[in-house]
């Protein structure tokens, strides 16, 4: 089986305020883009200030050739989840969480403009729940917001969810659209910065969960995931094999940093 992972050079095709902080940047020119699952993941590449275009290693060792000279001018990347995936069109929509010029995909996402470019490599994803799951949990922040959204809206009539979404405050909820019955619970950090909040992992840990095996799907900051799926298995006795878990970023830390 061929790898999905592939290198794109993505184009802006239109840009939406969503809510007061978040900005959907609509990225087209992914033809060929795998439908690898819910939960799609990219790396994106953003240029330099002053660039039209990103400048990375490409191909299949591009990691081992970025490794080599961690000291290169050449554009920054980060993890970013997919909100809508549209194969017939070779589109994509990407949800960026506005906050200020300090991280360069905020810096990138409050200035694009259609036509602006910027550089693809992925999907990848993990959101595999088993048959005999009972029920599905879904937890995690504003940065996996858009995965859970479209988790949450491809459950079928018949289907049982309990998610947990912490984000900044009641202006940043989104509404679902789902068949599923689905319960869904926003926790609002009023003024906690992102990273430093125990409210997600609290709102797990007090829940009245349903009964019977769940699937748990859980996401965002690395240390906030580690405490919520040590919870899940040592408290709660959920087996590990069915808490799929990704840690998408460590408060004051870079995906560079070990």
């Amino acid at each position: 089986m061929s790898s999905p992972y592939k290198h794109f050079m993505a184009q802006v095709t239109r840009t939406a305020r969503i809510t007061p902080q978040t900005v959907r940047i609509t990225l087209s020119g992914l033809e060929g883009f795998a439908d690898t699952g819910l939960d799609h993941w990219v790396k994106l590449f953003f240029p330099l200030p002053g660039d039209r275009r990103p400048v990375y290693p490409t191909g299949d060792d591009w990691w081992r050739t970025w490794s080599a000279d961690p000291g290169a001018v050449r554009a920054v990347f980060r993890t970013y989840t997919v909100r809508r995936h549209r194969p017939a069109t070779g589109e994509i929509d990407i949800d960026f969480v506005l906050h200020g010029d300090t991280a360069p995909g905020s810096r990138w996402a409050a200035r694009a403009e259609p036509g602006d470019l910027v550089g693809v490599w992925g999907p990848g994803a993990m959101y595999d729940p088993p048959e005999a799951a009972g029920w599905r949990l879904i937890a995690g922040d504003e940065t996996a917001l858009p995965a859970m959204a479209a988790i949450v809206e491809s459950l079928p009539a018949g289907s049982s969810a309990r998610v947990f979404v912490e984000i900044a405050d009641a202006a940043e909820e989104q509404p679902f659209e789902t068949d599923g019955d689905v319960r869904v619970e926003w926790l609002h950090r009023d003024g906690v910065p992102a990273g430093r909040s125990a409210l997600l992992v609290e709102s797990v840990r007090d829940a009245t969960l349903p009964p019977g095996r769940p699937y748990a799907w859980i996401a965002g900051e690395s240390a906030m995931v580690k405490a919520l799926r040590r919870h899940l298995v040592n408290e709660r006795g959920i087996d590990r094999a069915d808490v799929c878990f990704s840690g998408y970023w460590r408060l004051g830390k870079t995906e560079y940093d070990d």
